[in-house]
């Protein structure tokens, strides 16, 4: 089933049966939790997902996502472009007991009542792919090379000659 934007909700089950595949745009400013993250988005992620049955019975989600995300670099707080995207393997449980019992390569997802909200999904797998740091290449980055490097006291210490800390023994040793 291709749609031009993702619907909000869906019944899994069904889907997983008849092997579905769903593939669509989410809308990055209706995703909140999101912008608290990463800062308020604009444009779409495109997401494409298959429901199946696996070999043992397991209801399950594959899917794929990538959108660009306006992300902060780290050195000069000035957004910059960055492609993010995921491949995600989801299991589907009616409660966290039975998330236990998935295997290692599925990530639990619960449905509740038979619906499943995609949107919370989509947001929840943008947000674990988010990257740890962001930086401009220094020649595009708004602070300069002279303000990246760390300036201590300590510096400044090291032109002056280093005292000999026992000096004061020597002086000691030569009143004899």
């Amino acid at each position: 089933m291709l749609t031009s934007q993702l619907p909000s909700r869906v019944e899994p089950y069904k889907l997983a049966a008849r092997h579905e595949r769903i593939e669509g745009l989410v809308a990055l400013d209706k995703l909140p939790r999101l912008a608290e993250e990463a800062g308020v988005q604009t444009g779409d992620c495109h997401v494409v997902l298959e429901f199946g049955v696996d070999a043992q019975g397991r209801r399950e989600i594959r899917g794929h996502l990538q959108a660009t995300l306006a992300l902060a670099c780290r050195r000069c707080l000035v957004p910059l472009p960055q492609e993010v995207s995921s491949d995600f393997l989801l299991g589907m449980v009616t409660d966290e007991a039975l998330a236990a019992e998935l295997p290692a390569s599925h990530e639990p997802v619960l449905v509740e009542k038979e619906q499943l909200d995609l949107l919370t999904v989509i947001e929840d797998e943008l947000i674990l792919s988010l990257p740890q740091v962001v930086y401009h290449d220094e020649a595009e980055c708004h602070v300069s090379a002279e303000q990246l490097v760390s300036k201590t006291e300590g510096a400044a210490s090291e032109t002056a000659p280093a005292t000999n800390p026992f000096a004061v023994l020597n002086v000691l040793k030569g009143k004899k």
